[in-house]
């Protein structure tokens, strides 16, 4: 299933336009990157700051989710330092990650 962007309600696979809003219904971009554990941080950062992304998810060499960070307007600063925390404690951890990059 798939949720609108405007209005949050849950549609169908097959729906091109909200029939609740009207918004049209797009499906998400995705880019993956290998990186090393070392680069993680920075990685995200260099991606953040290019500002077309709406959601970064890294996994492990396994393709489990470790981390997922939703990336929006508000989540800048203060906000973001706990995401960089918990990058630090996942670069720790593994050896080689795969961050997926949601773009608008």
């Amino acid at each position: 299933m798939k949720f609108c962007r405007r209005c949050g309600k849950e549609l169908p696979d097959s729906a091109r336009f909200c029939s609740y809003c009207g918004a049209r219904v797009e499906a998400p971009k995705w880019e993956e990157f290998q990186v090393a554990a070392d680069d993680l941080v920075g990685r995200v950062k260099e991606l953040i700051r290019e500002g077309n992304i709406r959601r970064i998810v890294v996994r492990n060499e396994g393709g489990r989710t470790l981390l997922e960070i939703p990336v929006t307007v508000g989540v800048i600063g203060a906000l973001f330092a706990p995401y960089l925390a918990a990058l630090g404690a996942v670069a720790a951890m593994a050896t080689r990650c795969t961050i997926a990059v949601e773009r608008k």
